[in-house]
C-alpha cells in the first residue's frame, strides 16, 4: 500500500516527517497499523510471536518526536506564557543561548514584550529583569537587562536632529571600542533599548551617511550587540541569515521566527 511505503519512509530518514505521519496516521484503520508493523522492518516477533517494535528505533523516534512534541506545546500556548517560558530555558542554558532573549526582546511590540514579563512575573514569581540581572554575567549583563525591561514608544514621529547626533554618539563609540566595549557604552545601551524603530532606523541612516557605512558591519566581534541591531530594525534578513545555519532545527528558532513569516 502506498499509505504504508510512505510511513515506512516518514521514520526511516535522519528526522521524522511529522506532516506526512499525522495525514496518514489521521486516516489510518487498524489493518493498516498491522501491515506497517509487518512490513516496516521496525517490529519483530518474540519466541510468543509478539510484535515487538526493535528497542533501538523507539529511543531513535523517541528523540526524534521530542522535537516534534515540544513544538506543539509551544504552538498551543499563548505567547506571552510561550516568550516567558522560552527566556527561563534560555537562562537555564547559559551564555550560549542569550542570543533567544536578545531575538525575543528586541522583535516583540512594546505590548508583546510587557505581556511576556507579566506572564514570567505569574509563572516564576521573578521579573524577567531581576533573573536576567541575576543569571548573565559579564559583559552582555547590561545591554539585556535593558532590552527585557523596554517599552519603546511605537508612533511615526522622528527627531531627525536627535537622531543625527545619536547617530554621532555610536561613531564615537566605535571609535573608542580599545578603551570600552560598545556593548558596555551607556550611550549605546541608552539608544537601542529606549528609542523606537523608526528612530533606530533614522540613527542608522545618519551613521552610514557620516561614517560611511553600517553600524552593525563595525560589531563582527560584538555578537550580541549585532544581533541586537539587527533584530530591531531588520528582523526578517537576521532570521533568514541564522536559518541557513541552524535554525530551522530550532524548536525556539521556529517560534521566533514565525513571527516574521
Amino acid at each position: 500500500m502506498a499509505e504504508i511505503e510512505a510511513l515506512i519512509k516518514a521514520f526511516s530518514g535522519h528526522g521524522v516527517d511529522e506532516k506526512t505521519v499525522i495525514s496518514i496516521l489521521g486516516n489510518s484503520q487498524p489493518e493498516h497499523r498491522q501491515a506497517f508493523r509487518k512490513e516496516g522492518g521496525f517490529f519483530a516477533e518474540d519466541e510468543r510471536r509478539f510484535e515487538r517494535w526493535n528497542d533501538h528505533h523507539v529511543k531513535l523516534l523517541k528523540h526524534e518526536f521530542m522535537r516534534f512534541k515540544n513544538a506543539v506545546v509551544l504552538w498551543a500556548m499563548h505567547p506571552w506564557e510561550r516568550d516567558a517560558r522560552l527566556i527561563k530555558e534560555a537562562l537555564k542554558k547559559g551564555p550560549n543561548s542569550n542570543s533567544v532573549i536578545v531575538e525575543i526582546a528586541s522583535t516583540r511590540s512594546s505590548d508583546e514584550l510587557l505581556g511576556a514579563r507579566k506572564a514570567y512575573h505569574s509563572l516564576f514569581e521573578h521579573s524577567i529583569e531581576e533573573d536576567v540581572a541575576s543569571h548573565i554575567h559579564g559583559k552582555e549583563k547590561k545591554l539585556l537587562v535593558a532590552l527585557v525591561s523596554a517599552y519603546r514608544y511605537e508612533g511615526p514621529k522622528v527627531k531627525e536632529d536627535v537622531a543625527k547626533s545619536e547617530a554621532k554618539a555610536l561613531i564615537s563609540a566605535v571609535k573608542n571600542a580599545e578603551k570600552q566595549n560598545p556593548i558596555e557604552n551607556d550611550e549605546v545601551v541608552r539608544i537601542l533599548s529606549t528609542r523606537s524603530k523608526p528612530h533606530l532606523k533614522s540613527v542608522f541612516k545618519h551613521y552610514k551617511e557620516i561614517a560611511g557605512q553600517h553600524f552593525e558591519d563595525e560589531l563582527d566581534v560584538h555578537l550580541i550587540l549585532q544581533a541586537a541591531v539587527q533584530c530591531l530594525i531588520t528582523p526578517q534578513s537576521y532570521f533568514s541569515r541564522v536559518s541557513l545555519h541552524f535554525f530551522f532545527n530550532s524548536v525556539i528558532g521556529v517560534f521566533i521566527y514565525g513571527c516574521f513569516i
